[in-house]
C-alpha cells in the first residue's frame, strides 16, 4: 500500500503530522510505501530574500505580537507533545523550492525520509536555513546524499518541473493546506490527525485493497 504525504519543510504542523503518522504505522502490520509529495504555502516569497517568520505569521493572520507569541507557544507545546523540540523565537521564512528540489532528489536515491527528517529538524530545533543553498547542501549531505549531486541539482534546477506537478496534482485534488495524505490512492486525509484516525484509515484501506485484491 502507498501513502502520499503533501508538506511543505516550514510548515510546523507537516512535522507534527509525519510524527503522528509514523506512531499509527509503528501500530499497522502491513508494509506501507511513503512518498513525500511539494507543496508551497507560500510560493511568491521571493528566493532571494528571507523574513521574519513571526511578522510573516502576524500579517497573514492579523494577529498582535502577544498572539503570534501566544501561538508559537501553543504549536511548541503541541510539538513537544510528540516529542520534537521546536526553538520559534527568531526563525526567519523564504522560499522552500529548492529544499523541495532536494526533497525529490533524495527520492531517487533511496533516502527521502533521512532527507526531510532533517530538513524538519534543522529548520524547527536547531533554527538552520532551508533558503540558502549552501545550508541545503550541507544538511542534504548530512542525511545521506552527495554534496557534488545536491549541489549540482539546484544549480541545475533538476527537479524544478517534479516539484510544479506536484503542486499542480495537489490543486487539481483541492489541497489548500497541508499536512494532506493520500493512502492508496484513494482516502485523503487533511491535517496533522491524532495517530488513531490515521491508524483507523490505513485499516479501513487495507481491508478495501484486500476486497478487490
Amino acid at each position: 500500500m502507498r501513502v502520499d504525504i503533501w508538506s511543505d519543510l516550514v510548515c510546523p504542523w507537516c512535522y507534527v503530522g509525519k510524527r503522528r503518522f509514523e506512531n499509527a504505522l509503528a501500530r499497522f502490520d502491513d508494509e506501507v510505501q511513503i512518498v513525500h509529495r511539494s507543496f508551497q504555502l507560500n510560493p511568491a516569497a521571493p528566493s532571494d530574500h528571507i523574513s521574519s517568520r513571526r511578522e510573516m505569521l502576524m500579517e497573514k493572520y492579523r494577529l498582535s505580537p502577544a498572539q503570534a507569541m501566544q501561538m508559537d507557544a501553543r504549536m511548541t507545546q503541541t510539538a513537544a507533545a510528540e516529542g520534537l523540540e521546536f526553538h520559534l523565537e527568531g526563525t526567519v521564512t523564504g522560499n522552500t523550492f529548492d529544499a523541495h528540489q532536494l526533497m525529490h532528489l533524495a527520492y531517487a536515491r533511496g533516502v527521502q525520509d533521512e532527507v526531510i527528517e532533517r530538513f524538519y529538524r534543522a529548520y524547527f530545533t536547531e533554527q538552520r536555513s532551508l533558503f540558502a543553498q549552501d545550508s541545503l547542501v550541507a544538511l542534504a549531505t548530512e542525511a545521506g546524499l552527495t554534496r557534488d549531486e545536491a549541489a549540482a541539482t539546484l544549480v541545475d534546477n533538476r527537479y524544478a518541473e517534479a516539484v510544479k506537478e506536484d503542486i499542480e496534482i495537489a490543486r487539481q485534488l483541492g489541497v489548500t493546506g497541508v499536512p494532506f495524505f493520500v493512502i492508496d490512492d484513494r482516502y485523503g486525509m487533511s491535517g496533522a490527525q491524532a495517530p488513531e484516525t490515521f491508524l483507523e484509515v490505513l485499516q479501513q484501506a487495507a481491508a478495501a485493497h484486500q476486497s478487490v485484491g
